[in-house]
């Protein structure tokens, strides 16, 4: 009776916390989906009322919705591929016993510390212009003509500027995980004549299995909703080169005062959030299981 009791006092405890969760999540989205079927364009608020669903063929229907969606998937997948490569990398590195093991981890967290448009200026101003930057000195120190990265190739740029942010995150989880490991599986291993490279392959690799999909999970919900980089860098070029969804649905809103258009793009990049997060799960479901 008392446990009856007191499972009921928690749920009465907890009942505020969750009701304004919901309400944090619920309101917002409601709003968006008002707004979706609505004629609102910010310039004549006057001009108001339902729409239907022409907002969401308007906007999937616009130019570059499908180069949008192809470049947001490319600089998910993209940032995924190098953070998680070279976070594995620099875990094994930042593992073994070296000099000034501690200053060296700090400073290889310390980018995720910088907030990203301060990262990306940092990218753009210091290291890529094409008329003073790192690479453009180096370029005609190697007498090579300079390279205009955010102009010639501006979804890789924004790509490499990310997984520079990134890239800590994911050494950070790996290499916690790589402290778990047991070292007796290590040396037993090594006694039996196990080269490095089969000791990685076979024990390593698949003690980090879970500790990638975790990187891979959280990243991906983060990725997808890269904005401030694009903004500071490229704005979304040239032309749409560079364009990804939240910044199409930027250029909607703030640009183009379309809010009914904007507010459907929203939705659609809910729903693909959710898709993408369906799949993530289902795999982070059966490495946890394993």
């Amino acid at each position: 009776m008392s446990t009856q009791s007191s499972r009921a006092a928690a749920r009465w405890m907890l009942s505020p916390s969750v009701i304004l969760l919901l309400i944090w999540m619920i309101v917002p989205l409601a709003l968006t989906l008002w707004f979706s079927t609505q004629r609102y364009n910010l310039l004549y608020p006057e001009r108001s009322g339902w729409n239907n669903f022409d907002n969401y063929t308007r906007f999937v229907l616009s130019p570059g919705f499908l180069e949008a969606i192809v470049n947001t998937l490319i600089l998910v997948g993209g940032v995924l591929l190098i953070t998680v490569i070279l976070g594995i990398l620099i875990a094994l590195l930042i593992d073994q016993p070296i000099f000034g093991q501690g200053p060296v981890r700090i400073l290889v967290i310390s980018p995720f510390f910088i907030m990203p448009p301060v990262a990306a200026l940092i990218w753009k101003n210091m290291f890529m212009n094409p008329t003073n930057g790192l690479f453009a000195e180096a370029s005609k120190i190697l007498g090579l003509p300079p390279y205009d990265f955010l102009g010639q190739a501006p979804l890789a740029s924004i790509i490499l500027i990310v997984a520079w942010q990134w890239l800590p995150f994911a050494t950070l989880i790996l290499l916690t995980a790589l402290q778990s490991l047991s070292s007796e599986e290590l040396e037993a291993a090594e006694m039996d004549g196990a080269p490095a490279l089969k000791r990685f392959w076979y024990i390593m690799l698949p003690h980090l299995a879970r500790s990638i999909t975790v990187v891979v999970l959280i990243q991906t919900i983060f990725l997808l909703g890269i904005f401030g980089e694009i903004l500071v860098t490229t704005n979304g070029g040239p032309g749409t080169a560079s364009t990804t969804l939240p910044f199409l649905i930027y250029k909607e809103a703030l640009l183009d005062f379309d809010a009914g258009t904007a507010a459907a793009g929203g939705v659609v990049a809910v729903i693909l959030a959710n898709i993408v997060a369906i799949f993530l799960m289902r795999a982070v479901g059966r490495n946890l299981d394993a």
